[in-house]
């Protein structure tokens, strides 16, 4: 039986695929479905047939089929056009945050770590272009001014919320992932969102070049550690450690947030560093 191998990269339906399968199992009307489902994100919350039928990479009549499909089994809501997302597809990411075994391995550790500074953490995992926030814990702040200055600071970054997903370039996380990807993947990684022009600009400080982040994830690889001062957002600046297991294979990545306001870089390796990389050893037994 002929296999068709496949990696971590989207088909032309816009679906992201992992695993090989041998052509006769792929049922490509649920891939079809499924890259109608992920069409829509915090760019495009509202999609008619013909939009879906673009960001999907299929026909407008199969994909207003999809869209009516959807909307049937409860997925989307409508207004008879446009289709937006619906509260039932949270059962995915309920599911999976509740029964998958990462998030459960981490966020006992984040909660410590939250508790022990009153700062913010995250665990993140690579996504294609993106990373995946599975798991997080961010501190209470005790007094209504400390609770100012973060909102004015703005540390708490937009969307770090389970779920949330984030741009891997602009990101510490992702820095942290991409370092760990083969070198071969790597290079495929960059030169398509080179070519595509995917490397957005999210602030005056974001790194877009291809060559420019290739020689800044050499020296995450190097370092093992990765520190990205408001690349994704003004005011908010983010140190990640990848997150191993015991085979040495990275699986995710943690981080801290906080602001360039509140906390000097040197002060954020100096304090928080060894922190972050003696959570990891403590992790990986548990991954």
């Amino acid at each position: 039986m002929k296999v068709t191998a496949v990696s971590s990269h989207r088909t032309p339906n816009g679906l992201q695929t992992h695993t090989p399968i041998a052509k006769p199992d792929l049922i490509a009307g649920m891939a079809k479905g499924m890259a109608v489902l992920e069409s829509f994100d915090t760019e495009r919350q509202r999609l008619n047939a013909t939009l879906a039928a673009e960001r999907a990479g299929i026909t407008r009549a199969a994909a207003r089929r999809h869209l009516l499909t959807l909307a049937h089994l409860g997925y989307l809501e409508t207004d008879g056009n446009y289709y937006w997302l619906s509260p039932k597809v949270l059962r995915f990411s309920g599911s999976y945050l509740a029964s998958a075994r990462l998030p459960r391995a981490v966020q006992p550790t984040l909660n410590r770590l939250a508790a022990q500074t009153q700062e913010s953490f995250s665990v993140a995992v690579l996504d294609g272009e993106q990373v995946v926030i599975i798991g997080r814990s961010g501190a209470e702040r005790p007094s209504w001014a400390e609770a100012l200055q973060v909102t004015q600071t703005r540390a708490m970054a937009y969307g770090l919320h389970l779920g949330a997903r984030l741009p891997a370039h602009a990101t510490s996380t992702g820095r942290t992932l991409l370092a760990a990807l083969p070198e071969s993947e790597l290079e495929h990684w960059l030169e398509a969102k080179g070519q595509a022009g995917a490397l957005a600009r999210l602030t005056t400080h974001t790194t877009t070049e291809p060559t420019k982040l290739r020689t800044l994830i050499a020296r995450v690889r190097l370092d093992d550690y990765c520190l990205a001062s408001e690349e994704h957002e003004l005011g908010v600046r983010a140190l990640a450690v990848p997150l191993r297991n015991m085979q040495g294979r990275t699986l995710a990545a943690l981080n801290l947030v906080s602001s360039p306001h509140r906390m000097g870089q040197a002060s954020l390796l100096k304090d928080y560093l060894p922190l972050l990389m003696d959570a990891a050893r403590e992790l990986r037994p548990l991954l």
